[in-house]
């Protein structure tokens, strides 16, 4: 399955429907597992539940993965008797009512499960501009659990009003600043985190709301574990909850309606989760923006030169004179002259491979540099004398 590639959505219930036990879980232990995914984090890692395997998914595709899972273990555990892709689309189309024509250009001649992942792209998105998302690494919604929520609502209501969302939202926000508002010096983990879940909020209410008020904003079991997690996660900036932080969480528990053990889990959860994931989490790294760009690029790269090897070589063996400047750049810099028909020529072959597509946006020039230094790792050895061939 290729969460990238047209058609994913198919494939993904196929294989959801062929687990039994993810839809058993219990609610609680489902939340567990969507913690230990990083999705309530913000920071997809892995598959919830490991409910299908796991083919090294980039971030972007953990993350809609986990998304749509989420929807389908909350679709039947509700006992929905409506077909799933319809479900979700009718979902998104009532909480649009209350925006301006967010999935406009969506709708027309797109259908079910086609039109659902044109949603979950853009919904889980902050922005589409493809710099953007690699300059900031934080390319995916960090607050997209709030759907599930929703959604959840829906399922049980039949709507979703304009008010939940925003009470929901407002609540996430104005607790998280009350969080940080006791911080007498903040971090860039602090920093970071209030730019993702600002760049998150879509149902921004200019009003001013207090504490008291939005505590009352939070009901259901879901809505009540999330926000407990969001402040554990404000609150890690020193990679630990001191005791005036805990004091605070227990208030939070006490004011929500929600048993110490369940915030003292929280508290282990987001401690173990993010020092057994520090190296993978960027909200942890204080690399450069230079350096983030290149290496999330780089690994994008890697994945769709693997996806797309075999109809990558035929291409590139078709093209000779390609083939010859490509096996002179291993030997020596190619003049600006053999870069250009390097590149035209490249371009030209991303135009025949469809998820290559994404070095024909605006931007993706440069990612065309990354790109050439993985192609002797595709080429023969013949073509390669430093290639080391691995076990």
């Amino acid at each position: 399955m290729n969460p990238s590639a047209n058609g994913w959505i198919k494939k993904l219930l196929k294989e959801l429907s062929a687990n039994t036990s993810f839809c058993q879980l219990k609610l609680d232990d489902f939340y567990v597992a969507l913690k230990q995914s990083g999705f309530i984090y913000g920071s997809n890692i892995s598959i919830v539940d490991n409910c299908i395997e796991n083919r090294e998914f980039l971030h972007e595709e953990l993350t809609k993965v986990n998304l749509l899972a989420s929807f389908y273990y909350i679709h039947n555990k509700e006992g929905d008797k409506a077909d799933f892709v319809e479900s979700v689309i009718n979902f998104y189309n009532t909480i649009d009512v209350y925006k301006s024509s967010f999935f406009e250009e969506l709708l027309g001649e797109k259908k079910s499960s086609e039109l659902l992942e044109a949603m979950v792209n853009k919904r889980v998105h902050i922005d589409d501009n493809i710099l953007t998302k690699n300059f900031n690494y934080f390319i995916t919604n960090a607050l997209l659990f709030v759907d599930v929520i929703a959604y959840q609502k829906y399922l049980r209501t039949d709507v979703v009003s304009e008010t939940y969302l925003k009470n929901l939202e407002a609540a996430i926000e104005t607790i998280i600043i009350e969080v940080f508002e006791n911080k007498s010096e903040k971090t860039k983990y602090d920093k970071s985190l209030i730019k993702l879940i600002e760049a998150s909020l879509r149902y921004q209410d200019n009003r001013t709301h207090s504490y008291n008020e939005v505590i009352t904003f939070i009901n259901g079991r879901l809505s009540k574990y999330y926000i407990t997690d969001i402040v554990c996660m404000a609150f890690w900036s020193d990679k630990t909850i001191d005791l005036e932080e805990k004091q605070f969480l227990q208030k939070l528990g006490k004011d929500l309606d929600v048993k110490q053990d369940i915030i003292e889990a929280s508290i282990e959860h987001i401690n173990v989760f993010y020092e057994t994931n520090k190296d993978k989490i960027a909200l942890l790294n204080s690399k450069n923006m230079v350096q983030s760009f290149y290496d999330n690029s780089s690994k994008m790269v890697r994945k769709l030169i693997k996806r797309n090897s075999k109809r990558l070589l035929k291409e590139l063996k078709e093209s000779k004179e390609l083939m010859i400047l490509l096996t002179k750049s291993t030997t020596r810099p190619l003049s600006d002259d053999e870069q250009k028909k390097v590149q035209d020529q490249l371009l030209d072959i991303f135009k025949s491979i469809p998820s290559l597509a994404i070095f024909m946006l605006p931007g993706g020039m440069l990612l065309l540099p990354i790109f050439i230094k993985f192609i002797p790792k595709l080429l023969p050895s013949a073509f390669d004398d430093n290639r080391i061939e691995e076990d």
